[in-house]
Parts: structure tokens; sequence; C-alpha cells
């Protein structure tokens, strides 16, 4: 089984979670994705957030690491480094995401990404 490492940005705005669905896929995730050669996780995150939604994000706190199945990719695990971070701006779908949704935490959804639905939210509602 492969791993896949990224890093991902978790923004939380009246018991809500930025999420995003990227082109051709079904699920939505967190604001993120693969580092490029020689970038740690901090600058994947903060890259990938400018490249997906348009922010720039002055200070990243870690909220954690987390390993799930991969959305996407079936068959592949995910080890996901995960921040948070104040929201400087309205997000703006850009590159390849599709589609931007306010996802509440506070009830079941049927259509998240794993690492999100099993790992993230219930870490942003116990922090």
């Amino acid at each position: 089984m492969t791993t896949i490492v990224v890093s991902a940005v978790a923004f939380v705005r009246d018991g809500a979670v930025l999420t995003v669905r990227k082109r051709g896929t079904s699920r939505f995730m967190l604001v993120g994705g693969k580092p490029e050669p020689g970038e740690d996780a901090e600058a994947c995150a903060r890259r990938e957030t400018l490249e997906e939604v348009g922010l720039e994000v002055d200070e990243l706190v870690l909220l954690g690491e987390f390993v799930s199945a991969a959305a996407n990719e079936p068959g592949h695990t995910l080890h996901s480094t995960v921040y948070t971070a104040a929201l400087p701006a309205e997000p703006v779908a850009a590159g390849e995401i599709a589609e931007l949704r306010w996802t509440p935490m506070d009830r079941l959804h049927d259509d998240l990404a794993p690492m999100l639905e099993e790992h993230v939210i219930p870490a942003l509602r116990g922090a």
C-alpha cells in the first residue's frame, strides 16, 4: 500500500470548516496537497492555500498528523500534517478547485474525505 504525504490547512468560521472539492472528484477535503521536492510541511501548506483558495496565511498552528485512507486514490494511505490558521480574507476557488463549501462540523456528511471525517473534525471540535 502506497502512502501519500500531504499538508493541509483547516479554516474554521461559525462552527464550519472550509472544504474544497477538486475537479473530477466527489469528496470534499481540506485546502492542501502534496509537497514539492525539498518543501517542508508548513511551506507546502502555505503554497497550496495560495494556489487553491487565493489566501496568504500568517501564522500556522499545528493541529496534528493523521493517517487515514486516501479519499480519491483507492488502496492508498494518506499521511496528513494539518494546521489551523486565521482566515485572512474570503477564499476563492482557484487552480484545481471546482467548488468550495463551509461544512458544518456539528453533523455527519456523506461526501467528506476520510481524513477530514475521522480525524480533523473531531480534533477541531475538541480544540
